[in-house]
């Protein structure tokens, strides 16, 4: 006879569930060191079922959020063989060959939750770390060829046994890195945010049993597949393509296939792997590819291990999306987005009135640091930045929002900024560089001046869509692209897009440009009291309203 569950109390379970991993990123948030994670919010949490499929996803970075299943499922299959999974353990990793997925600043932690001598599901978070070593102060440089030289390698470990410590493992960690304080405070705030999402499912299976509990996590998922099988109906069927150059040369390539129950992503046809540190893991890559499924069939539907089923992804071996060990993998984060945007890319040229047009798609993480003027303590700034996103059918743009892959978080406050670097943030602002008009216009790109205070200072960058620009829908414009201008207390102007350890000086200027999104529609038709609301708000200049969408001449016609 088959056992009959209460509807009601599954459905309390899974809301209980999720509540949890809430509660596991305020628990983060809130006892962090750095403001990478308790600003920014530079990070993910989750709660996998036993077998390591997302059962529940926190706040955070998406990207982060699908990192934390593969993750569990790697620790799994590593310490089952060994018979080394006990109740309390916390393990650790960051190595994209070995359950890190991201990069070696990306620290994940995962705790298996026991209940009688059975694990009945696992907590998981992951932040990004200020330093954690390497050949660079930030540990991410564009110049790095190898994994090695990106920082110290935490292949899966455990770094607590039964609840306690193992202290050589702490050692490890603070030798290697320039600042062992921030790492150390960061660290424990993981640990308190996965052994807070113990104890509410110790709650929970306390309160309903196992059986109910594991019975609920279960259906969750079924229903997480139903949602992604009944939107695929609605999405146009069929095979499409893109190539795409990219701005260092090299051309990306997808082939997508749309089937009544299955979304199949195949980008064997990509360039092979970087040479340097422009690379993803595959797991990345099937990250990237789960974003962009959910945003074309369910965006405001359930998330969970059984959403991507019908999912399949291919990645050649040896190539960009799919590097061979120990290709250096620190700016993955580039190429996540770069994926990202393809595949969406490909579908809205067939579906427009589904989907945007082009982001200024760049995390335009920007790391700089060097002594604080006031305290002689070393920091380090980690912040990715703001920008526009492309034109839709129905409306403009958002604008001064962050990439599709780093939703989630926001801006480090000037007011933090000032106090804790030594930095002043001169300005912040829109920008009116060319770009993006159409009949509904793209966001507008951001212009940000962070003036350092002290000398031998040093910054890293790498954006993308820096040469090439977002692309437009329907007749719209081109959006604008990501850049930044160092401005010399002494005059000279430079001007970069990837750079790594470019000194700088008292009083130097880093003015970061993020790009306006593309239009949508052609321009000539919108609405000349929207054109002149835009030219009021400064988001662009009398030129460009004339130029681009002829308001003196229609003004007189009208």
């Amino acid at each position: 006879m088959t056992k009959q569950y209460d509807p009601i109390t599954i459905e309390i379970i899974q809301s209980s569930l999720q509540a949890a991993a809430d509660e596991m990123f305020a628990a983060l948030r809130h006892t962090a060191m750095s403001a990478i994670i308790y600003e920014v919010l530079d990070m993910g949490t989750g709660i996998t079922d036993k077998n390591g499929e997302l059962a529940s996803s926190g706040a955070g970075i998406p990207g982060f959020v699908g990192v934390l299943d593969k993750t569990v499922k790697w620790v799994i299959e590593k310490f089952k063989k060994l018979g080394d999974i006990e109740p309390r353990d916390i393990f650790i990793t960051n190595d994209p060959y070995n359950g890190g997925v991201t990069h070696l600043n990306d620290i994940v932690l995962v705790m298996p939750v026991f209940v009688d001598d059975e694990i009945v599901a696992w907590t998981a978070n992951i932040a990004h770390w200020n330093d954690v070593g390497g050949m660079v102060p930030g540990s991410m440089s564009t110049n790095a060829t190898e994994i090695f030289q990106e920082g110290l390698i935490l292949a899966g470990i455990k770094i607590f046994s039964r609840g306690k410590p193992i202290q050589s493992v702490f050692d490890i960690l603070t030798a290697n890195c320039r600042m062992p304080d921030f790492l150390t405070g960061d660290l424990w705030a993981g640990v308190a945010s996965v052994r807070v999402g113990e104890h509410r499912i110790l709650e929970i299976t306390n309160k309903y049993g196992k059986d109910v509990f594991l019975h609920a996590v279960e259906e969750y998922m079924n229903y997480g597949e139903q949602v992604s099988l009944r939107a695929l109906k609605r999405v146009p069927k069929g095979k499409y393509s893109l190539v795409e150059e990219q701005d260092k040369g090299p051309a990306y390539k997808v082939a997508i296939e749309i089937r009544d129950d299955e979304f199949i992503i195949d980008l064997c046809g990509s360039p092979d792997q970087d040479k340097g540190p422009f690379n993803m893991s595959r797991d990345e890559a099937v990250t990237a590819c789960q974003m962009a499924f959910k945003g074309v069939t369910s965006p405001d539907k359930v998330v969970n291990g059984g959403t991507f089923r019908p999912l399949k992804v291919l990645t050649r071996p040896g190539s960009v999306f799919d590097p061979i060990y120990p290709a250096a993998q620190g700016i993955y984060y580039e190429i996540t987005i770069r994926l990202y945007d393809l595949i969406v890319r490909c579908l809205a040229q067939h579906m427009p009135d589904r989907l945007p047009a082009g982001s200024f798609a760049s995390v335009c993480g920007t790391l700089f640091g060097g002594t604080h003027p006031d305290t002689d303590r070393q920091y380090a700034v980690i912040e990715p930045e703001l920008g526009g996103w492309g034109g839709s059918s129905h409306s403009d743009g958002n604008s001064g929002q962050f990439s599709a892959a780093h939703g989630e978080t926001y801006n480090c406050p000037a007011e933090v900024a000032e106090a804790r670097y030594g930095v002043t943030v001169d300005y912040l602002s829109f920008h009116d560089d060319e770009g993006g008009a159409g009949l509904h216009r793209g966001g507008k790109g951001v212009r940000i001046d962070y003036r350092i205070k002290s000398d031998n200072a040093w910054l890293t960058v790498a954006y993308t869509r820096s040469r090439i620009p977002p692309w437009p829908l329907e007749g719209g414009c081109q959006g604008s692209l990501n850049y930044v201008l160092i401005i010399r207390a002494s005059g000279p102007i430079e001007r970069y897009s990837v750079v790594s350890g470019l000194m700088l000086n008292k009083d130097d200027i880093i003015r970061v440009m993020t790009g306006t999104g593309a239009g949508w529609g052609n321009p000539m038709q919108r609405n000349l009291e929207l054109v002149k609301e835009d030219l009021k708000n400064g988001f662009i200049t009398e030129e460009q309203a004339n130029r681009y969408y002829g308001l003196e001449k229609r003004a007189s016609n009208a």
